[in-house]
């Protein structure tokens, strides 16, 4: 009961009278695609890594998923290309979803607008999506300031509702690092448009602060995962004497699958602009992972300043 989603989907689950599977610890491909072919679910929800392992197995093994149909995907945002593979493959829709314990639990979910169709509605999946009626959000830049709701300027996100918490157990009065004003903030960086889509680039603490510019991380992560041969990457950003910080791309490929850093960073300057491109790359068997499946960053950088990594460098 201590994540976000323990306060959401069982007790949604309960209310609207749905059976609910509890995997337990068997979150790998093979065993929720097993789940999936014998229970006939037809809804899911978990952190993209869970579902970059089942797209995988499905890929090569012939496991009969057709009841699912849905997929809430939050704790960190969904590659486009893993909602189109799983789209085109299995019919199965990736809805992105955003919350916090915090905010008891749901803070918004991506339904495209009445009428939307093709690309545009693409456009707006890739978004974490609208706030529920009670709950307003904001994007505030770095002097506090509040930035216009124009689905470019970037700052930190902060919500406030009546199922928002106002201060922690234990505290007097609010801690001004969490609340400003009454208003939760979140952590979370990124934009919010004109009609009230939420866009998460990344997490505050893992933005990528070069010369003076930010680079997200998960911008680079999911163009990165477009590529045929990479199952997996994180970014992170690590020391540099010119730019203060610049990016490392740790890098997971498929079973079977080659590609260089020289590749990578090819395919990746199609996508990005050339000075956000990774100077410093690591081809790793698997990238560390929290207990709730995120990937762990922490432990990323960790091993980079240990010297852990074989790190290459490409100009």
């Amino acid at each position: 009961m201590f994540h976000a989603m323990s306060w959401g989907i069982p007790f949604a689950a309960f209310m609207s009278g749905a059976s609910l599977l509890m995997p337990d610890r068997f979150l790998q491909g093979a065993p929720i695609a097993a789940m999936i072919a014998a229970e006939r679910p037809t809804k899911a929800g978990a952190v993209p890594t869970i579902w970059t392992d089942l797209l995988s197995h499905l890929d090569s093994h012939d496991v009969d998923v057709s009841s699912l149909k849905e997929v809430i995907v939050g704790g960190s945002a969904c590659p486009p290309a893993l909602m189109h593979a799983f789209a085109d493959r299995y019919g199965i829709q990736i809805i992105h979803a955003w919350g916090m314990t915090e905010m008891s639990p749901l803070g918004s979910v991506c339904r495209s607008p009445a009428g939307a169709t093709g690309d545009d509605a693409w456009g707006y999946r890739y978004t974490q999506g609208r706030v529920p009626a009670g709950v307003a959000a904001r994007i505030v830049g770095p002097l506090g300031e509040e930035m216009p709701a124009d689905g470019k300027s970037v700052g930190e996100l902060e919500v406030r509702g009546p199922w928002t918490t106002a201060r922690y157990i234990g505290e007097d009065v609010p801690d001004p690092d969490k609340f400003r004003d009454g208003w939760l903030r979140t952590g979370d960086v990124g934009t919010l448009s004109p009609d009230g889509f939420i866009t998460l680039t990344d997490r505050a603490k893992d933005v990528i602060k070069s010369g003076g510019e930010w680079i997200s991380s998960v911008e680079l992560e999911n163009a990165l995962m477009a590529h045929p041969a990479v199952l997996e990457a994180c970014v992170v950003g690590v020391p540099d004497e010119r730019w203060d910080e610049r990016p490392l791309a740790t890098v997971v490929l498929r079973e079977g699958a080659e590609a260089s850093a020289d590749e990578l960073r090819e395919f990746l300057a199609t996508k990005v602009a050339k000075w956000q491109l990774p100077e410093r790359w690591a081809f790793i068997d698997a990238v560390p992972k929290t207990s709730v499946g995120k990937f762990d960053k922490k432990r990323v950088r960790s091993e980079y300043a240990e010297g852990s990594l074989d790190v290459t460098e490409v100009e």
